[in-house]
């Protein structure tokens, strides 16, 4: 299956309700069957809360068919001689 580039959500620093906005808006355009959170570091436990509160407030027949955890070596910061460990996520919701 080949993603398109919009149906591919990077979860950051934002208050969750705009990436659930984000999420929604995605599925109502009618174009994505599937959208994938991703999420890295901190923002991992943001990208699940975005995943549970669309499922439970809004779109109620979301499905949750893929988790993918990881983790990624970060080169080093300005001033750090050691590169650092850095956890993935990767949520992937689908409206059947």
């Amino acid at each position: 299956m080949t993603q398109k580039p919009n149906d591919v959500i990077f979860v950051g620093n934002k208050p969750p309700m705009s990436y659930v906005l984000a999420i929604i808006t995605a599925f109502s355009s009618g174009v994505n069957k599937e959208i994938t959170l991703k999420a890295r570091g901190q923002a991992i436990t943001t990208a699940v809360d975005c995943a549970e509160i669309t499922r439970s407030r809004f779109l109620k027949d979301l499905i949750v068919t893929k988790i993918a955890i990881a983790t990624e070596e970060m080169p080093p910061r300005e001033g750090e001689n050691r590169s650092r460990m850095v956890s993935t996520i990767e949520i992937t919701l689908t409206k059947p």
